[in-house]
């Protein structure tokens, strides 16, 4: 049988990213959590983590970080049922996209935070590749663009977040004098969140245009618009987050009646326990994205 002091050493390392930082968690000092996790490789006939140049599960510490996510949601539905066991609170480690946590994810999610004495650990991590979060065995649910689930986990579709592209009116003004065109496309500054944000490609493919761009690098939604609304370059915005500035006239579509719908997936564990059904009925029936 499995000894789960030494898987919450494990999940506790990974999540701390650290021995020291793990062991302050725990309440252990550094070398007793060294000795659990090697304790467990021990028992295992092979390694769970890789120490260098960066501290991260191996396959097979993988397998048991998703099994550890797993069961920890399971003993919080039990508690539900027996109270002698509950804890203060119950936490929850998920994966999602920067721009849902700036836009509609609190709102969604809070009430039913609230009522089930739930604390959330959130990764950002951008939209077409959270999921890989999830397969590392690092969380336990994962809000991204693919419709396709990691072995053992559910995927359900929540709707679609609509990104327009846009620019202040003068940056307009300067870079696409003659409108929303190839040759103005090429040397106009765009925004992109970081290196493996793939809206602007997708956004510019879908409008026949395949060439480079110069662009800023900008990992912060709010940031983002601060960016545009400066005049640095254009970016795909969320018409959530930017409804107030293209009322005001703030920021305006480059391309007139140009959008890019991305549509966005709720995954988690199929044996995660009633907690996360009715996580996922939370996040299903919120009037998410209007």
């Amino acid at each position: 049988m499995l000894d789960y002091k030494l898987l919450e050493a494990l999940a506790t390392v990974i999540e701390c990213g650290g021995f020291e930082r793990a062991g302050a968690a725990l309440g252990l000092t550094q070398s007793a959590v060294s000795q659990r996790i090697r304790t467990l490789e021990i028992r295992l006939g092979q390694p769970v983590l890789v120490r260098s140049p960066t501290i991260k599960a191996t396959l097979a510490g993988q397998r048991l970080l998703n099994h550890v996510q797993q069961v920890q949601l399971l003993e919080r539905d039990l508690s539900q049922s027996i109270p002698s066991l509950s804890e203060p609170a119950a936490r929850l480690r998920i994966a999602l996209n920067a721009d849902s946590l700036a836009t509609w994810w609190a709102s969604a999610i809070s009430r039913f935070c609230r009522e089930e004495s739930l604390l959330l650990d959130m990764v950002i991590e951008d939209q077409d590749i959270g999921l890989r979060r999830m397969r590392e065995g690092d969380v336990a649910a994962c809000l991204c663009s693919s419709p396709h689930p990691v072995a053992g986990a559910r995927c359900v579709p929540l709707g679609s977040m609509t990104y327009l592209p846009l620019a202040t009116p003068d940056y307009v003004r300067r870079h696409f004098p003659d409108g929303f065109n190839e040759t103005n496309l090429e040397t106009a500054p765009a925004i992109v969140f970081g290196p493996h944000d793939q809206l602007q490609h997708r956004f510019l493919a879908q409008c026949g245009y395949h060439g480079s761009v110069p662009y800023h690098l900008c990992p912060s939604s709010e940031g983002f618009v601060k960016l545009a609304l400066a005049g640095m370059g254009y970016g795909m915005i969320p018409e959530l987050q930017a409804r107030d500035e293209v009322q005001a006239g703030k920021l305006v579509n480059i391309g007139p009646r140009q959008s890019l719908q991305v549509q966005l997936y709720w995954h988690f564990w199929r044996h995660g326990g009633g907690i996360m059904d009715r996580m996922t009925q939370t996040l299903t029936s919120a009037n998410t994205f209007t």
